[in-house]
């Protein structure tokens, strides 16, 4: 239960509607209470309708409380009816009217139990789902700030289940389950005091079953708790073997492997189905032994108050009796419920404490004070090393670089060189184990993180295009795309798309379909560059950007690219010398650190490594050519 105590702070957002619902529990209660008693009063018109054997000098009808009491509300005159001659036929038709009067009454609490039950509904459930609103908010919120680390120690489909399945399970604890024990405990006060005032042994006799109740929820809250966590794991795990065989589907059809794919879900959903199972067996065992119990408290209710009516001890009535087995079987659903809460509560209690996990992960990355007006782009790199927290050896090793506002790098290098590393740590994706990363001579660390990752347009060598049209995606970075087509178009045209956009039957309202699926490789590239310009940010990084490309493409995308860079700083990652030889600087990285460094004509002139691979790409082309 200690993680549901995490939900405090919406509860507290929510007080005025919370304390609005407790008050409808209690009037729905209060009406449910006051029902049986005008069942008690009608059992002993008995009395009143025995008086018929008597000499009609000796016959009385009391004035019965009950009526009395709400005589004030509805302005009924008790007396007036009841006064008169109390021969046969006056004391039949008082005792008919009587037992009218308790009919009515009887169906208008009823009414006004149910009109506040509805309230309550109304109340609460509301509650329960803005809470879920605010909490799946939250999550998502905290899930955007978490960095990339964290991303990759965790599924997506772990992180799909928590945010879904895991807060709706906290939602039936806000909403239904503490309806209902809200419901249990003020009905059960209110009953057991009515009930004490009409006889105690009898009472005590009725809720004698009880303890043994409260013994069964106490052994069965340990097991459900620890089988409701075993069954949200494997539904995070059935989760994200669905997603990714669904993201991964082109490369499952290209091997024939949907029969292993479909084996290995089927195997993950038996063993979620034999844990579910084993909470069930837990849950359909424990509601019947809640029946037994209070079907032995109703027996014994009729059995003792039988007795002392018999006996003619305790002032027990033939209606004290009927009143009591309409309290107990009253109790019937909110303690047989019982099972159901402590269920729904454990799963909750096990579902807040896997959100609790992430929500208690602090961001690995957060950002500082710093928010310039603007943002000139000098680039400085000094003595950084950084290492992946899985790898065995560091990315980077002591790289040391300038770049100078408006001027352009390029970065080259085998394949793990730490190119890539690179971009990201301009970027902020991570931060460099040791060293310094300077924007404007600014540690990045100070940098507000709207403020340094929106100066920059990064175009990653994983391109990630969104489920949405064309326009969209390459407008991502504007802040209404839909309104800035000129800006969208004219990206476009610089990352030589835009012919191919405008071949789709809509354009730039085309809709891709999941993660660009709709476009080829060098097509999705070509968007990316796009959505990277439209921005005109001052820190351009292209990671790799022309690998899905032809020779004849790219070097149409590199001379609109230096137009469009000009004035800029520009950091250009590729593997390919045709595409970084224009820099104004070049670096040869070489497992993780600065082999070379200088101008295309310099690095020629070194014979090294940027000779070597400018050298084998040369050869590689004259081949493709023959």
């Amino acid at each position: 239960m200690r993680a549901l105590l995490a939900l405090n702070p919406y509860f507290r957002r929510y007080w005025g509607r919370m304390v609005l619902g407790v008050l409808f529990v209690a009037l729905s209660s209060w009406f449910s209470v006051l029902a049986p008693q005008t069942v008690r009063a009608a059992f002993d018109l008995r009395t009143a309708w025995d008086q018929q054997a008597l000499p009609v000098a000796d016959r009385h009808l009391e004035r019965p409380a009950l009526l009395h009491q709400w005589a004030g509300w509805t302005g009924l005159d008790i007396d007036a009816h009841l006064a008169g001659p109390l021969d046969d036929d006056a004391l039949r038709s008082k005792v008919l009217w009587l037992a009218g009067m308790y009919a009515l009454l009887f169906v208008a609490f009823t009414l006004l139990q149910g009109f506040f039950m509805f309230l309550m509904r109304q109340t609460i459930i509301v509650v329960s789902r803005l809470i879920e609103y605010d909490l799946k908010n939250d999550v998502f919120a905290h899930y955007q700030r978490l960095d990339r680390a964290f991303y990759k120690r965790n599924s997506t489909g772990d992180l799909m289940n928590r945010i879904s399945e895991d807060v709706g399970k906290v939602r039936m604890y806000i909403g239904p389950a503490i309806m209902y024990i809200l419901g249990l405990v003020v009905l059960s006060i209110m009953i057991v005091w009515v009930m004490l005032g009409v006889n105690v042994e009898l009472t005590l006799y009725a809720l004698a079953p009880l303890p043994l109740l409260s013994l069964a929820i106490y052994w069965v809250s340990d097991l459900m708790n620890r089988r409701s966590l075993a069954v949200q794991a494997q539904q995070s795990r059935l989760s994200t073997i669905a997603q990714e065989s669904f993201s991964g589907i082109r490369v499952i059809k290209a091997y024939a492997k949907e029969g292993a794919t479909a084996e290995r879900f089927a195997k993950a959903a038996q063993d979620y189905r034999r844990l579910s199972l084993e909470q069930s067996r837990v849950d359909s065992l424990f509601m019947p032994a809640i029946m037994l119990l209070i079907g032995l408290s109703t027996v014994l209710v009729i059995f003792i108050g039988g007795l002392m009516l018999v006996n003619g001890s305790g002032g027990v009535t033939v209606g004290n009796i009927a009143e009591f087995v309409i309290y107990v079987s009253k109790l019937t659903w909110p303690f047989a419920s019982l099972g159901w809460i402590t269920a729904q509560v454990q799963q909750a209690a096990a579902s807040m404490q896997r959100i609790n996990e992430f929500l208690c992960t602090p961001p690995g990355i957060v950002g500082g004070p710093e928010r310039p007006a603007a943002i000139r782009g000098r680039i400085a790199f000094r003595n950084v090393t950084f290492q992946y927290p899985d790898a065995d050896r560091p990315a980077l090793r002591d790289v040391s670089f300038v770049v100078e506002p408006g001027t352009t790098l390029a970065i080259t290098g085998h394949t793990g060189s730490g190119k890539t590393t690179i971009a990201e740590l301009i970027g902020r994706l991570h931060d460099a184990t040791s060293g310094e990363v300077l924007i404007d001579d600014v540690p990045v660390e100070r940098y507000e993180l709207g403020t340094l990752r929106g100066a920059l347009g990064f175009v990653p060598q994983d391109v990630f295009l969104f489920s949405d049209t064309i326009a969209a995606n390459i407008g991502f970075s504007l802040p209404k795309p839909e309104a800035s087509l000129r800006e969208v178009e004219e990206a476009a045209r610089v990352a030589q798309v835009h012919d191919s956009i405008s071949t789709f039957p809509k354009g730039y309202d085309t809709l891709l379909g999941e993660r660009g699926v709709t476009l080829s490789g060098g097509q999705k590239q070509r968007v990316s560059i796009a959505r990277a310009l439209v921005s005109d940010p001052r820190i351009l990084v292209l990671d790799d950007p022309l690998s899905a490309v032809d020779t004849a493409t790219e070097a149409a995308i590199l001379g609109g690219l230096r137009s469009r860079i000009a004035g800029r700083t520009a950091v250009i990652i590729s593997h390919r010398i045709s595409a970084v030889k224009g820099a104004d600087h070049i670096l040869v990285l070489d497992k993780g650190a600065v082999a070379e460094r200088g101008t295309h004509e310099e690095l020629l002139a070194l014979h090294g490594l940027y000779a070597r691979l400018h050298e084998e790409q040369q050869l590689e082309e004259q081949q493709q050519g023959a």
